[in-house]
């Protein structure tokens, strides 16, 4: 598909080959990615694969671009190519992503923990023989104490909760201003690499105008000197017949001996 879009744009093809790069190394990572057991090594993975997934949009921008940049030079099947062109590769990468999401939960769901324990061996024994040992009054005090005590934890518990929730939310509305605002950063730099490219490219214009003023300028030159080395070795011989008049100039005129008769 490169070698087809060489003839519109060398850089279309430059790109749509860097991005089939990064197709190959997303489905080569995600199989390589089913074949670790390993958590951590499966994170390291995810953020490699993430980072090229990261790449690979910013080079689907640049072709956008790069593709409305064109639309004036093509015809509109060419342009309706490309954007089939465009499409395609969108859908191909949002595959990647819904599988990196897919492999992040199973991930997730793999580093999850019980955090409640059952009663340790031994502990219910333990009780039975205290019960055994102990009046109605006095097993009724204990278990009041431990209702309170119980209380006591579902209360602490609760309030942990709580500020494990307004921690999570204040987190997550942090991340996502500062998601936003690298959003921003890369769509800014993105935009600022196109210009680049392009002042590039107008610079390299303007220096095949120049070079060609200056041989043109040069050839100029080297008429006048030889017009100019014409006229003076017509001036200085003015009868030699091996240099032929120059059109427009007329030769210097004979010098005249006047006779004197006394």
């Amino acid at each position: 598909m490169a070698s087809s879009l060489s003839h519109i744009s060398e850089e279309l093809a430059e790109i749509d080959g860097q991005i089939s790069d990064i197709f190959r190394a997303l489905s080569n990572g995600f199989q390589k990615l089913e074949k670790i057991k390993d958590a951590n090594r499966q994170s390291r993975q995810l953020e490699d694969l993430t980072e090229k997934m990261r790449e690979c949009k910013r080079l689907i921008k640049e072709f956008d671009r790069e593709v409305k940049d064109l639309e004036g030079q093509n015809d509109s099947s060419t342009t309706k190519m490309l954007n089939e062109k465009k499409q395609s590769m969108i859908k191909e990468l949002n595959h990647y992503v819904a599988l990196k999401k897919q492999h992040t939960a199973t991930l997730e769901n793999n580093k999850r923990v019980d955090l409640f324990e059952g009663p340790s061996d031994g502990y219910g024994e333990e009780n039975v023989l205290l019960a055994s040992s102990m009046t109605n009054q006095e097993l009724i005090g204990h278990g009041n104490q431990m209702m309170d005590e119980t209380d006591q934890a579902i209360d602490r518990a609760k309030k942990v909760v709580q500020d494990t929730v307004a921690v999570g939310t204040e987190t997550a509305a942090a991340l996502k201003a500062q998601t936003e605002q690298m959003s921003r950063v890369v769509n800014e730099l993105d935009s600022i690499h196109f210009s680049m490219k392009k002042a590039s490219k107008l610079v390299k214009e303007i220096g095949r105008q120049v070079a060609t003023d200056r041989c043109i300028m040069a050839l100029l030159f080297l008429i006048v000197m030889g017009v100019v080395a014409i006229i003076i070795v017509k001036l200085v011989h003015p009868n030699n017949k091996d240099i032929r008049d120059i059109p427009g100039l007329a030769p210097p005129a004979q010098s005249r001996k006047l006779l004197w008769h006394p």
